[in-house]
């Protein structure tokens, strides 16, 4: 968790990067599994339960992203992009209504880019830029 809290903008890119590469890798697993048993709906509770894991590590890396970020616009694209991947996961658990997973995708990158590009050009030189309410 220490490294989370020191390196927000590394770990959320991982993060949702590893996210993207979860939501692609499960429609393979679920096919070869399908045909090795004959059951294409049974997936392993751990296996599901990965979407909060990577639901917690972006929330808190947003979360420190956000107090060390020296723009303005970033704090607010950070909160979407993550609002927006947190809806299309939970939408995917309870189906409240038709969502493509492309949309959840889109989300999950735009969440590793924007980590990306605040950690090349919105990091504070100096403590004067940020404050820890943020």
């Amino acid at each position: 968790m220490k490294i989370v809290l020191q390196k927000p903008d590394s770990i959320g890119a991982i993060a949702s990067s590893l996210c993207v590469v979860h939501c692609l890798v499960t429609p393979l697993i679920f096919i070869a599994h399908s045909c090795s048993l004959g059951a294409c709906d049974t997936a392993p509770t751990w296996w599901k339960s990965i979407d909060y894991l990577f639901l917690f590590i972006a929330f808190v890396s947003v979360y420190r992203s956000k107090q060390t970020t020296s723009k303005k616009f970033m704090k607010p694209l950070l909160w979407v992009s993550w609002t927006l991947l947190f809806g299309l996961i939970m939408n995917e658990k309870v189906k409240l209504f038709y969502a493509t997973e492309t949309l959840t995708y889109v989300a999950a990158i735009s969440l590793a880019t924007l980590h990306l590009y605040n950690l090349k050009y919105c990091q504070c030189k100096s403590n004067k830029c940020c404050t820890p309410d943020g």
